[in-house]
């Protein structure tokens, strides 16, 4: 039981994690997602960077449309989070008792990593499809989670669902590398309270470093993919401008990188990289820091809640 409960707070630390760093860095994803969701077409190009996307919406008074799918990504992120953080804790502690190690090493890790990611993205790929085109609908005219998930399809609401599957070595790879620093870091360092049974944390500022390095490790080796996905999830059209063009072609795999290498080469797979980086590094460095801090007393929660629970149903037995 303890396993579990570990597991659990592990998870439900990082979903709440993943909630706060969501919602602080919102305005800047909506506008990097839009950035990366433009292909140029016959040479002309709306974007020249992301803070064309925030001159735009202050420009056109729709500056809070930059909050515009916040509901859906927060719980899209609350829910993948959970699920990542528990399958990844769980896949780990099972691996570790089961090889009777007393560490896990990085090819292992990086297994379990893609594993817990699998389950994730399969489960959440809705919302994340949906939260996707709401932020690159254009400003003041995203539709509501509901009315979105009704107007699609099953095999629409799944769109890019394989280089997500894909993209499952991006967090596996950040995991794998935090996890590894962490270690490291913890090694010499003495534990406080000596046979204590609650997981050691770093310090904040320590676990937002080893979060921001692992991340930009992670973003660097999959960038490409992370383009095609944002491309294959957007919105099918963008401010109602004629001179954009969207193709149908371009939501799938092999249409999205046909799109990208004819209209902009092999550099437009790594269009909006300093974006990406920027967002992504401070969103994990933040995710990881609240995790790391409030982990401690989760689990002390986590730990009270399930004697109060045993000690409810012994009462209730011997009623």
């Amino acid at each position: 039981m303890a396993v579990d409960l570990e597991s659990l707070s592990e998870a439900t630390s990082g979903a709440i994690g993943a909630v706060v760093s969501t919602t602080i860095l919102y305005p800047l994803d909506t506008c990097k997602t839009k950035y990366q969701a433009e292909v140029r077409a016959q040479g002309q190009q709306r974007y020249r960077n992301i803070s064309d996307v925030f001159l735009e919406a202050l420009s056109s008074r729709q500056i809070f449309s930059l909050y515009q799918g916040l509901g859906t990504k927060n719980i899209q992120s609350f829910i993948s989070q959970f699920l990542y953080f528990y399958g990844y804790s769980y896949f780990r502690r099972l691996y570790l008792r089961w090889s009777g190690k007393k560490s896990i090493g990085t090819k292992a890790n990086l297994v379990v990593g893609v594993a817990a990611g699998a389950c994730t993205v399969i489960i959440t790929q809705p919302l994340d499809t949906v939260s996707s085109k709401m932020q690159t609908s254009a400003f003041g005219q995203s539709k509501r989670l509901w009315q979105s998930l009704k107007e699609r399809t099953w095999s629409e609401a799944y769109d890019g669902l394989g280089i997500s599957l894909l993209l499952t070595s991006n967090p596996a790879v950040q995991y794998t590398a935090f996890d590894q620093l962490k270690q490291r870091l913890l090694k010499g360092k003495q534990r406080e309270r000596e046979g204590s049974p609650s997981p050691e944390s770093l310090s904040a500022f320590s676990a937002f470093v080893l979060g921001a390095v692992a991340k930009s490790i992670a973003t660097c080796l999959t960038y490409p993919a992370i383009r095609c996905k944002v491309t294959i999830q957007s919105a099918d059209t963008d401010d109602n401008d004629p001179k954009e063009v969207q193709c149908n072609s371009s939501k799938t795999i092999t249409g999205a990188l046909r799109t990208i290498w004819q209209k902009e080469g092999i550099l437009g797979f790594y269009k909006g990289l300093q974006a990406q980086i920027l967002k992504t590094v401070l969103s994990s460095a933040l995710l990881l820091m609240i995790k790391e801090k409030i982990t401690r007393s989760t689990w002390v929660l986590m730990l009270a809640l399930h004697r109060y629970l045993l000690a409810t149903r012994s009462r209730l037995k011997s009623g």
